[in-house]
């Protein structure tokens, strides 16, 4: 096939249409670049539910044992399922998924011995050098002697060590219900929540990679409205979201109503402080004020990073922070590989739900303490151009602070707001947060009419 590998090599992964942008024999070259730029002498490999995920992993291996590598699979998996195998076996990983992505959508994750990311700086752009090169003759026959592919379950294992980082076994009993969206959380969920003091009611548990019910991104507010009214009908303490590749977790208190992820990561924030007496805590820059505050009256010491995976996984690395947090819910953990992991984040919070008599809105009220807006898209003609007009807004007013570590943050007073650039699409994103709804909306509004002109 013809392939524009630009359009499928993202900052961290690949992801594309399958089989349009890419199919079986570039995973196949995919999985021979991906060994010779790591030097691995063995690797480990998982996949979703989507149809399109065994093949295309299954030729990932085949180009990787051409090599001399020996390959496990671990099958079905969530993605921290994988970067449990990659860290627990000291191995570099690849998972088959699009995440949250539509069903024609596949991609891969790749990652380094011990979950380290593949980033554009880390290797991933050699590999698509790679394999772009090898696109028309295939990839050089190797003189090593072909690896072996060997199949190994890895769940029960991944389930008991998030088990051991968290003790859940004397909390109350608790019942939630859970939205897997027909992905990996189906598969994952039953063997974490086993044995715990749990009632589990589970929504849409069935591995199905064309997404019947809805789909699988939760960040999308429509994408949970099931769950609202499942959490309600059912008197249940909490619920629980997962994306496709269940590597992001959201919640809902007992009335149904979203909790932010900015609430949660400061939450888990505490928590861990507390476990390890202090330490360093990262958060990119457009999650809520309430997390460095949060941090710092925990002993800890907050870290602002740009928005993004790799930003914040080298930021862990560096730092040697125990934790890690995003608005798109993403949670990184020092004890999990400096990985993200979803599954970790919700035994965080069901372990401080169970240890007080409280509903959850009301310990969560502690860690949310700002109005924000939210992620608000706007498409533009000229990115940079409206960036500009709205920095020649504020520059020079008195009181306000800028600065542009990803895109432009603007902070007056009790308020901020944040717009950057997408890096693949043409729009501006812009989050606002403040004390009180009538200002945060008075600034959001601001914002966009300069924005959108």
């Amino acid at each position: 096939m013809t392939a524009d590998l630009s359009q499928l090599v993202k900052a961290y992964d690949v992801r594309g249409v399958v089989p349009d942008q890419w199919d079986e024999p570039l995973a196949e070259l995919f999985g021979a670049a991906f060994v010779q730029v790591t030097g691995a002498d063995a690797i480990v490999i998982g996949h979703d539910m989507r149809p399109s995920s065994p093949g295309l992993s299954r030729a990932f291996a085949r180009g990787a044992a051409a090599r001399g590598v020996d390959v496990t699979e671990i099958g079905l998996c969530s993605t921290d399922q994988l970067y449990y195998a990659s860290g627990a076996l000291g191995l570099p990983g690849a998972m088959f998924t699009a995440s949250h992505n539509p069903a024609q959508y596949n991609g891969i994750k790749m990652c380094r011995a011990g979950a380290a990311p593949v980033g554009q700086d880390t290797g991933l752009s050699e590999i698509r050098r790679l394999a772009e090169t090898w696109l028309d003759s295939g990839a050089p026959v190797s003189d090593a002697t072909p690896g072996t592919i060997t199949r190994r379950d890895t769940l029960e294992d991944y389930a008991a060590y998030l088990r051991s980082l968290v003790d859940l076994t004397s909390i109350r009993p608790l019942k939630v219900v859970v939205d897997a969206g027909n992905g990996m959380g189906g598969h994952t969920v039953p063997t974490v929540f086993s044995g715990l003091p749990l009632e589990l009611v589970p929504m849409y548990f069935e591995l199905d990679g064309t997404f019947p019910n809805h789909e699988a991104n939760p960040l999308d507010p429509a994408n949970i409205v099931d769950l609202q009214k499942r959490v309600r009908e059912e008197g249940a303490d909490l619920g629980l979201a997962f994306d496709g590749d269940a590597d992001r977790c959201f919640a809902v208190d007992e009335r149904g109503e979203p909790v932010s992820p900015s609430a949660i990561t400061a939450l888990v924030a505490a928590r861990e402080l507390d476990k390890h007496g202090g330490g360093t805590v990262i958060h990119n820059l457009i999650t809520s004020w309430s997390v460095p505050e949060v941090v710092r009256e925990h002993g800890g010491t907050p870290v602002r990073t740009r928005v993004g995976h790799s930003f914040i996984k080298a930021e862990m690395a560096t730092s040697g922070a125990i934790f890690g947090g995003e608005h798109s819910a993403h949670y990184y953990f020092r004890d999990f590989w400096n990985a993200d992991t979803g599954m970790l984040a919700a035994l965080h919070v069901l372990a401080a739900l169970g240890g007080q008599d409280g509903p959850l809105s009301g310990l969560v009220a502690e860690y949310d303490r700002y109005v924000g807006s939210g992620e608000i898209n706007s498409t533009v003609d000229d990115q940079a151009a409206r960036l500009a007009a709205v920095r020649a807004a504020y520059e020079g007013r008195e009181g306000v602070v800028l600065d542009e570590l990803d895109g432009l943050t603007v902070t007056l007073g009790d308020t901020w707001f944040n717009v950057r650039p997408s890096n693949t699409e043409p729009l501006l994103r812009l989050n606002a947060e403040a004390r009180d709804e009538a200002t945060m909306a008075r600034v959001r509004d601001e914002v966009l009419k300069i924005i959108r002109g």
